[in-house]
């Protein structure tokens, strides 16, 4: 299954080569044109010399997770975080660089913490991890500073639900790779961006890079429906379809563009909602001041406790998304958007 290999492989800031193989691999039958740029940004051109509407998708192939900063004189490494909240990263099984070195996330034991220590979450310089090196010379035999660290997470389904790490933007780019599948009229560029999660930094380069009328940006982002959130808090609803972006910390959608993507959904039965926040950004905030402006839409499946080994998106909503994405490129490309 597509999904799992894309979830299980790791793609750390600056090390998605491992996700970047697989979508070679994928797309290489579909495509007329494939590169991979110096920053490390996947482009591939479908239909290169096709006259009409020039439409792009992007999706960023990057996760979150940790990186090696020091091993102290017991064999303990410590670590810097990539996009990730230190709430959750006590007692989680990791896997280091390339090898997949396993290790655990630990901490001062409960027992021995002070009264002040107990009731807030520790900063990751009082965190490390083990890997069961007893001194620093054995664990370098195994891990240097600057290896990724990936969350180990098996993807498993249930219910409606999948469960998985990476889901923040491996869904995104489960969409790219079937959208190449498929035929069109028109020229179609798909990117697939390195460094998301580190300040969209791969889209910087991807957006200079195509000419496009029209970029499609695919995501995960949050659901927050769970209990312990107000109705008016919650960002996006799980069950009830890929979520429309209107607004966030860096773009402005046009809403042109947003009516139009929901005109295409109802006339095709395909739910959607809105996201209701402007907390975060997206690759998007790179494309749209590119080439004198480019229009952007934003779109994307909600993803709950986002940001973790255990992101879990609701099967309908991923392939209402796959579909919505579908139904709106064809639709756009064939002239029925102006």
């Amino acid at each position: 299954m597509l999904i799992k290999r894309l979830t299980d492989a790791n793609g750390l800031p600056g090390f998605e080569c491992e996700v970047r193989e697989i979508i070679k691999e994928e797309i290489k039958p579909y495509v007329d044109e494939m590169y991979t740029d110096r920053m490390g940004n996947l482009i591939a051109v479908k239909n290169k010399n096709k006259a009409g509407r020039h439409i792009a998708l992007s999706a960023h192939m990057d996760e979150v997770g940790l990186c090696v900063s020091h091993i102290d004189k017991d064999g303990y490494i410590r670590f810097h975080s990539w996009g990730v909240d230190a709430r959750i990263l006590p007692a989680k099984i990791v896997r280091i660089g390339k090898d997949r070195v396993v290790g655990v996330t630990g901490t001062k034991a409960i027992h021995l913490q002070d009264p002040e220590e107990r009731t807030k979450a520790l900063p990751v310089d009082k965190l490390y991890i083990d890997i069961g090196a007893e001194s620093k010379e054995e664990a370098e035999k195994l891990v240097e500073p600057g290896d990724f660290v990936a969350f180990d997470s098996e993807y498993v389904e249930f219910g409606n639900k999948v469960k998985a790490k990476a889901l923040d933007d491996r869904a995104g780019c489960l969409a790219i790779i079937e959208m190449l599948k498929s035929d069109y009229p028109h020229k179609l560029t798909a990117c697939f961006v390195v460094q998301e999660e580190v300040g969209l930094r791969g889209s910087i380069i991807s957006a200079y890079q195509i000419d496009a009328d029209l970029v499609l940006n695919l995501e995960g982002t949050i659901a927050a429906d769970t209990m312990s959130i107000k109705e008016h808090q919650t960002v996006n609803i799980q069950g009830d379809g890929p979520s429309i972006s209107m607004i966030d910390r860096t773009s402005i959608y046009l809403k042109k563009y947003i009516d139009a993507l929901t005109e295409v959904a109802d006339k095709n039965g395909i739910p959607y909602q809105f996201r209701r926040s402007q907390m975060g950004g997206t690759d998007a905030a790179n494309y749209h001041v590119a080439h004198g402006g480019t229009p952007v839409v934003g779109l994307a499946v909600p993803c709950r406790y986002i940001h973790s080994p255990v992101s879990i998106v609701d099967k309908r909503d991923l392939e209402n998304f796959l579909k919505l994405t579908q139904k709106f490129v064809f639709a756009y490309g064939n002239g029925e958007i102006l």
